[in-house]
């Protein structure tokens, strides 16, 4: 072979490698060259709707949960308890609920589990009668609250630290949204319970309305909360949930303004009045001891108010309730128990 030959040998061959290569970068930039998309997952979320469901509203409106694959719809309801419930009856896959609804089924052994803390804030009490501006001055009056949800517990720790006992006052069972009319009515002269029903109230009875100082009384969680053996078996969209979420608290946080008016168009409430209590919303996908805190207390007072399925006398095994291990692989920061 002459020299001649071989060079045009040498250039043959580096040309092919170039186009070989060429072609290869191409490919891998035109999607419509990839291999199928797996389809998305399919996840029934059951919620309660209202501010504290701010996370997964945005993560369902900003395509963050289909982001990481996932097909979620969403249900609508008026309590975590519905929301677990529905869980617990086959019909949705995962939901958000608050403490106490967790804790029941804990003592029911009904076998769920704990995935994560996405939110937490303070009860509050609205007075709509004079002569009521500390919580002690709440004996002999009506009372307004809701059975089997975090409204029940703090109005056990609110009369047990005023040194009051149910005797002491008249108890009036209520869904949170008919708290309002009823004290605007007159037909009870306070009421226990969350934002948004608070502003709500003071927006309603104007100069009538009045909140009591009892910070720290109680603090509810709200959390992300499916079967055992979803957890189990889903372990991947377990993940891909708590990513998608993680990244609606980082929209949040760095949107507030904007998250405003998203979650209050999502929940149908005046963006102003909304606002006015975002602060009081603790937005975060976390576990750690502000949740297990929450657990234990909650579980504690079905003991002792002998609301624990059974008649318990001792507290459940709450790490059991816990599955942390998903959030670890997402974030392991963000667990701290």
């Amino acid at each position: 072979m002459t020299q001649h030959q071989r060079l045009v040998r040498f250039l043959t061959v580096l040309l092919t490698a170039f186009a070989l290569l060429s072609a290869a970068r191409l490919a891998a930039a035109d999607p419509s060259s990839k291999a199928p998309v797996t389809p998305p997952v399919a996840v029934r979320l059951a919620i309660n709707l209202s501010p504290i469901s701010a996370l997964p509203l945005i993560a369902k409106d900003k395509g963050l949960f289909q982001k990481h694959g996932l097909d979620v719809s969403i249900n609508n309801f008026s309590s975590g308890r519905q929301a677990l419930e529905t869980v617990l009856g086959g019909g949705a896959d995962v939901a958000t609920a608050a403490e106490s609804p967790v804790t029941a089924a804990a003592f029911a052994q009904q076998k769920i589990v704990l995935l994560a803390r996405l939110e937490y804030s303070e009860l509050k009490t609205l007075v709509s009668v004079p002569g009521v501006s500390r919580p002690a001055e709440l004996k002999g009056k009506r009372i307004g609250y809701t059975a089997g949800t975090g409204s029940e517990v703090y109005t056990h720790e609110l009369l047990k630290r005023s040194g009051l006992t149910k005797g002491d006052v008249t108890l009036v069972n209520l869904r949170p949204q008919d708290m309002v009319a009823a004290a605007a009515a007159g037909s009870i002269d306070a009421y226990n319970i969350w934002e948004p029903h608070i502003a709500n109230g003071k927006k309603a009875l104007g100069a009538r309305a009045r909140v009591l100082d009892t910070k720290q009384v109680y603090t509810e969680t709200f959390n992300l909360v499916v079967t055992q053996e979803y957890a189990q078996k889903q372990r991947n969209v377990a993940t891909a949930l708590l990513r998608a979420l993680i990244e609606a608290e980082t929209w949040l946080k760095s949107n507030r303004e904007e998250a405003i008016t998203l979650v209050a168009r999502l929940v149908g409430m005046p963006r102003s009045d909304l606002a006015g209590v975002w602060n009081d919303y603790v937005f975060e996908v976390a576990l750690d001891e502000i949740t297990t805190g929450a657990l234990r207390k909650h579980a504690q007072w079905r003991i002792d108010s002998g609301n624990a399925a059974g008649g318990a006398k001792t507290l459940p095994d709450l790490a059991r309730l816990i599955e942390s291990a998903p959030l670890k692989q997402v974030a392991p920061g963000r667990v701290k128990l």
